[in-house]
């Protein structure tokens, strides 16, 4: 009898094993039919390796969460997709399903749909998170039926491509939930872009709107309209925008984001630290970006950039620079008599101008100035 018992151990270890195992199995996949809710911290899809994760994540301190993706080792951990921007859910009886129609669809405490897939006519079997960070559903064949990448929000992923149908935008402010007034785009001439489109002017600043297309380095030829990078950090454009990461090679992780700064930037990820270094950015001088500050604001470099008012005028929202200035005075009572013209070298106020006129005398801008009840400012070169 001691002799067997050995044996009468070996299949209740098995069967330990497998139970015990069963967990990591369906964190990596959800299947039709199941769900999983806001409340339960351990419940994500991750990739294959570890290196992205998707769930529930909160913004800031309160009962707001986003369902998206993140880099799993990154220290604050880098969201690279949301599935809903704008329109976050409360976090409690929030839940994402896979329903048996075939749609992954996210709803709000009171059962409100707050997103959805438009696949309820396909074959949907389980939703899973590739290794790329791409989230996709795939039918039993293991066809990808509808995937995150056709849909990105402020980041691309090494092979995500970006096409005409695509804009990459960033939230409005660090913590925000609503979009801002940056987007990177393909353009009508085909030519990638970044504008600003802000409530009072719209307007494209990469790449260098003074420049034509070919002296910016680019083809309007090209109707495709797409753009990646890859995994060894090498960017390529229809448009013929080329270029190299600084740390050029495999083994890195990288993302491309269009920052709240209206900069867009390649970051690299140092695995050691779980913090990112910047491999490549569009623009090197920050105030080149319009409306970084905000209406009637000036942006300097102290050395980093930073966002001041003109004299006479004053923060409109002293937490948020994108508002500009506003003046101390009351422009209704303004009378030519009483106006003065301060001298600010190297400002151009862009975006704003309601004429223009060469060959004229300083004292003659001036007094153009002055007649015009909308101006508030002339520039003289």
């Amino acid at each position: 009898m001691k002799s067997l018992k050995p044996c009468s151990l070996f299949p209740f270890l098995i069967l330990s094993f497998l139970i015990f195992s069963f967990p990591l199995t369906t964190s990596r996949i959800l299947f039709r039919g199941n769900s999983f809710s806001v409340e339960d911290d351990s419940n994500f899809i991750t990739s294959p390796q570890n290196t992205f994760t998707c769930g529930f994540f909160p913004i800031g301190n309160t009962n707001a969460y986003y369902f998206g993706i993140w880099f799993t080792n990154s220290r604050d951990k880098t969201v690279v997709w949301n599935a809903k921007q704008e329109r976050p859910v409360n976090k409690q009886g929030s839940k994402l399903t896979l329903r048996k129609n075939g749609a992954l669809v996210l709803t709000d405490v009171d059962d409100t749909i707050v997103w959805e897939t438009n696949t309820t006519s396909f074959d949907i079997e389980k939703a899973e998170l590739l290794e790329t960070g791409n989230l996709v559903l795939k039918n039993p064949q293991g066809y990808i039926l509808w995937q995150s990448f056709d849909l990105p929000t402020d980041t691309l992923l090494p092979h995500q491509f970006f096409t005409k149908n695509h804009r990459l935008v960033p939230p409005l402010r660090k913590g925000s939930v609503l979009p801002g007034y940056f987007s990177l785009y393909f353009d009508s001439d085909n030519v990638l872009r970044m504008i600003y489109d802000g409530p009072q002017v719209s307007s494209i600043y990469w790449p260098n709107p003074d420049r034509d297309v070919y002296w910016n380095g680019r083809t309007s030829q090209n109707s495709s309209r797409f753009a990646y990078f890859d995994n060894m950090g090498s960017f390529f454009s229809s448009d013929r925008l080329q270029f190299n990461v600084s740390d050029m090679g495999f083994g890195i992780l990288r993302r491309m984001s269009i920052d709240i700064d209206g900069n867009l930037r390649i970051y690299s990820l140092d695995n050691s630290t779980g913090l990112w270094k910047i491999s490549w950015q569009a623009i090197a001088q920050p105030c080149i970006v319009h409306g970084i500050c905000g209406r009637y604001s000036i942006c300097t470099y102290a050395p980093e950039p930073k966002c001041t008012c003109p004299p006479g005028y004053q923060m409109f929202n002293d937490s948020d620079w994108s508002r500009g200035c506003r003046p101390r005075f009351s422009q209704r009572s303004l009378s030519p008599e009483h106006v003065k013209f301060v001298e600010i070298p190297n400002v151009d106020y862009w975006g704003f101008d309601l004429n223009f006129t060469s060959s004229m005398s300083l004292e003659s801008c001036r007094t153009l100035c002055l007649d015009d009840p909308r101006c508030r400012a002339f520039v003289y070169r």
